[in-house]
């Protein structure tokens, strides 16, 4: 019986071992000042695929990121990472993410993830990005200039 088993369940392993090595993790630095000026995510554009995680890492203790509502593809719910915490958001919808650090979105402080194609949700996040505060705007303008 054993023997007739175990290919079966060596198949399986691979087969959730190569699933699980599919998915890549990316790494966003909130930081007080970096490449793009004072209250940035490093980088603030991510390209990722649906099964990916985005691991955001405080440099400080006043920052977080939480994605933000009308920047999410459908069906998806809004996160909040606790202050001076590590976030860890996966991304299983295709589309767009719009992220800010909550005591610094009108600084500018935001990212923006796509999620394998943006057309989902982009004239959504196109417009979500008219209401947002000016600093914020035009990063995230400069965020979907990247968009492809």
């Amino acid at each position: 019986m054993f023997r007739k088993l175990l290919p079966i369940a060596v198949a399986v392993a691979a087969l959730a071992a190569a699933g699980q090595a599919a998915a890549a993790e990316h790494v966003v630095q909130m930081l007080n000042r970096g490449p793009g000026g004072a209250m940035v995510f490093s980088p603030a554009y991510v390209q990722a695929r649906p099964g990916d995680t985005i691991r955001f890492v405080p440099t400080d203790p006043g920052h977080n990121a939480e994605t933000i509502p009308g920047m999410l593809p459908a069906g998806v719910a809004v996160q909040r990472g606790p202050m001076g915490r590590e976030f860890v958001l996966r991304v299983a919808q295709p589309g767009l993410y719009g992220v800010k650090c909550t005591p610094h979105y009108s600084m500018g402080m935001i990212a923006l993830i796509q999620v394998g194609p943006a057309g989902s949700n982009l004239e959504a996040v196109r417009g979500a990005v008219a209401r947002t505060p000016p600093l914020a705007r035009r990063r995230f303008t400069e965020a979907l200039a990247r968009v492809r």
